[in-house]
């Protein structure tokens, strides 16, 4: 009867422990899976609201994404490649330090533009605003860091 008992209460306590792990893996979600917060608006909503664009500036404002969004692929395009053959080297017997110096100021050299890029986009986007929402504008480019923070990622497996 005491092992009867003993096991019963066993896999209730086992059956308990699985059924919060569950509950607990549902409202949560694996990190990097999880859907976006809500009220957390993509960026181009954010910049149309807080400027407070009007139907002919969205239409502008669409072309400057579009551009910048070319630019931005483009240029990460480039950054991988260069930095596939950057990690190409570690196959080498021995690396050649003369040539990861030089890959690494090319990747150096399009980061530099991407920033570049992001910079110009943002200065096309201030040329639309109206003298009315210029204060506006200011008070967004204290937030553009926050604003395209990069998006938190699952665990790393470095």
């Amino acid at each position: 009867m005491e092992k009867t008992k003993l096991l019963t209460i066993t896999v209730i306590g086992l059956l308990l422990l699985n059924l919060g792990t569950l509950g607990f893996l549902f409202l949560n979600g694996p990190k990097g899976h999880r859907p976006p917060r809500e009220g957390r608006q993509e960026p181009k909503t954010i910049i149309i609201d807080k400027l407070h664009l009007d139907a002919q500036q969205q239409k502008e404002y669409a072309k400057l994404i579009q551009w910048h969004h070319g630019e931005i692929t483009k240029l990460d395009d480039n950054i991988r490649q260069v930095k596939n053959e950057l990690y190409s080297q570690l196959s080498q017997t021995e690396t050649n330090q003369k040539t990861e110096d030089s890959l690494i100021t090319v990747i150096n050299s399009y980061q530099k533009q991407v920033e570049e890029t992001h910079f110009k986009h943002f200065e096309d986007i201030k040329k639309l605003c109206r003298q009315d929402q210029m204060q506006n504008f200011n008070e967004l480019t204290e937030e553009l860091s926050r604003i395209f923070a990069p998006k938190p990622r699952g665990p790393r497996h470095d």
